[in-house]
């Protein structure tokens, strides 16, 4: 048995041993063929299409996608303990600012304003007693038929009735804004997009009974980058698509730009207006593309000419003996057609637009002497 286990280890460490020799010179065989076609590309001139930066005005677009939804919307609550007892409106109906969408019940409270009605009209019959007794005895008091003690007791007579009317005004005013309560009106011109509860429902104060929204405008929320909060401004046109309606052209404009941005993202809150004429429901998902500030006597390259290297920019550019260097760019606005270059080009310098991918660090190429964008 020792000497079978004694075997089986010594096998199973050169199956071992093998398999490590084997992909070591897997590896290596990789890494040969690899400084093998770096030589050959060092040394054979490579034929790939070159040409120059050119300067062009630039027009920046930029798309966004984001939900339309309402220029304003607003739940409407009771603002008292009651019982629904009619409802006016239905969802979808449209509503204009003032107007009754439900009353509760007003049994108890119209008994409690008859009654704050009494007391103040109690307090103001006492009050007008007590001050037509104080300018009465007030004369009596300035002819010296009185003493000052008395006239003060009709003073205090009169202070006290007031405060009296003063505290049976406010009871009344409560009751009243109670009373008044029990009717729900719209606060603004709308639809109404959401009726929580029906007729006999018990509300409680703060509870949402109708949901109300302004769809003549729809706005749309987009996060711009920082990069590119540079090329638009408040007043900037925008073209909106929408999914749903894919035969309508919609256009609207940037109306607010956040001052500051959304942290770690780095981006801007951009909120665009659209008119709604159409009647567009609220929510539909929507593509935006906005159009920045023209950008003259720009810089450019096509976007196949920019390599990525370790997360950055660069781009092939051919030295006087034909042999090819990276350079890192700092590169602006950039679509499918055009790249800005901020920096790290100028329009003497001739680039490699397109093949680079048979290039490396110090490759030689096949260089003509034609100044163009375009392949030569």
């Amino acid at each position: 048995m020792f000497i079978k286990n004694k075997t089986l280890r010594i096998l199973t460490i050169g199956c071992a041993a093998l398999f490590v020799v084997v992909a070591v010179r897997i590896v290596m065989n990789m890494i040969n063929d690899k400084e093998r076609a770096a030589r050959l590309s060092l040394a054979r001139p490579v034929n790939v299409p070159t040409g120059f930066p050119l300067r062009s005005t630039i027009v920046p677009q930029f798309r966004f996608s984001g939900s339309m939804e309402p220029d304003w919307q607003a739940d409407v609550a009771a603002k008292i303990d009651a019982r629904l007892q009619k409802v006016y409106v239905r969802e979808g109906d449209f509503v204009r600012k003032g107007q009754v969408l439900a009353e509760f019940e007003t049994v108890d409270m119209g008994a409690d304003l008859l009654s704050a009605k009494g007391s103040y009209n109690d307090a103001l019959a006492n009050y007008n007693r007590a001050e037509d007794d104080y300018n009465r005895f007030y004369i009596l008091y300035e002819k010296g038929a009185i003493s000052a003690q008395n006239f003060d007791n009709y003073k205090y007579a009169m202070n006290n009735a007031a405060g009296k009317l003063d505290n049976a005004k406010g009871v009344l005013q409560a009751m009243q804004s109670k009373y008044d309560a029990t009717q729900i009106v719209a606060p603004a011109d709308g639809t109404v997009y959401k009726r929580y509860y029906q007729e006999g429902y018990y509300a409680k104060a703060g509870t949402p009974v109708f949901s109300i929204a302004d769809v003549s405008k729809l706005k749309i929320v987009v996060n711009v980058p920082e990069g590119n909060i540079g090329d638009i401004a408040v007043g900037n046109e925008a073209r909106v698509a929408v999914d749903a309606y894919p035969d309508l052209k919609l256009s609207g404009k940037i109306v607010r730009i956040a001052p500051m941005a959304d942290l770690p993202s780095h981006t801007f809150l951009t909120e665009i207006s659209v008119d709604n004429p159409q009647g567009l429901k609220a929510g539909v998902f929507a593509t935006v593309y906005l159009t920045g500030e023209p950008k003259p006597d720009t810089l450019t390259i096509p976007p196949y000419a920019i390599v990525m290297r370790d997360d950055q920019r660069t781009a092939y550019i051919v030295k006087d003996d034909g042999t090819v260097n990276r350079r890192v760019l700092n590169v602006g606005y950039m679509n499918d057609d055009v790249a800005e270059i901020v920096s790290g080009l100028t329009e003497n310098d001739r680039i490699v637009m397109g093949g680079q991918n048979k290039l490396r660090e110090g490759s030689k190429i096949v260089v003509k002497d034609k100044r163009r964008t375009e392949g030569n």
